[in-house]
């Protein structure tokens, strides 16, 4: 490595915070984050007897809880512009000899180290990117009943009902996870966090970086 690169790599480790999203990840992140929100509010709101009372106009929860639900992959497809977005999309795809060990120890209560995403949130995206697609399938075929037969019907039914408490179980873990790192907060809310925090939690990240 010539000196000027090794001098400019020491200068970036030497540096307080690191860049961790760029702003269109960050968009991408909050503008799901709202749809995904108002999908599992309104489905609380339509599920929910006491809740259903409570809000009424059910046709407006409905269209609200339909368009958002059709809404929800185009944060994404949109941010797809996104160089660093689509290398994050390519990291989080990714499975590797690290992670498996990061599973294992996160089972004993260790810490081991990771990569910019560890196993469990390779693990969370996966399962969420899972969920919105039967969601979007099931949902669409509840939208246009017309289009196919009552046992599809029925069966679109039960697997969108216990594929949304799914979600909704991943997305209130995911809440709490992030409610305990106020680091990881500030990384979605401006982009960077402390070195020390990226050498702590994502030390092959970091090392990079």
């Amino acid at each position: 490595m010539p000196m000027s690169t090794e001098r400019a790599a020491a200068t970036r480790r030497a540096e307080p915070v690191v860049r961790r999203f760029t702003a269109a990840e960050r968009w991408v992140h909050w503008g799901t984050a709202v749809l995904m929100g108002v999908m599992l509010v309104t489905a609380a709101g339509l599920y929910v007897p006491s809740l259903a009372e409570l809000v009424g106009r059910r046709r407006l929860v409905v269209g609200l809880h339909e368009w958002a639900g059709l809404a929800l992959p185009v944060p994404l497809l949109v941010g797809l512009v996104s160089r660093a977005l689509r290398a994050d999309l390519g990291r989080l795809n990714r499975f590797g000899q690290h992670d498996r060990g990061w599973v294992r120890a996160a089972l004993r209560g260790r810490r081991r180290p990771a990569g910019k995403f560890n196993a469990g949130q390779k693990l969370y995206a996966a399962l969420l990117a899972g969920g919105v697609l039967v969601m979007i399938g099931t949902g669409l075929v509840l939208w246009f009943p017309g289009l196919v037969p009552v046992l599809w019907r029925t069966g679109a039914t039960f697997v969108h009902d216990w594929t949304a408490l799914l979600i909704g179980v991943l997305v209130v873990g995911h809440i709490g996870m992030a409610a305990r790192d106020a680091e990881a907060r500030r990384g979605l809310r401006t982009g960077y966090v402390s070195r020390d925090w990226a050498r702590r939690e994502h030390v092959l990240w970091e090392r990079e970086s």
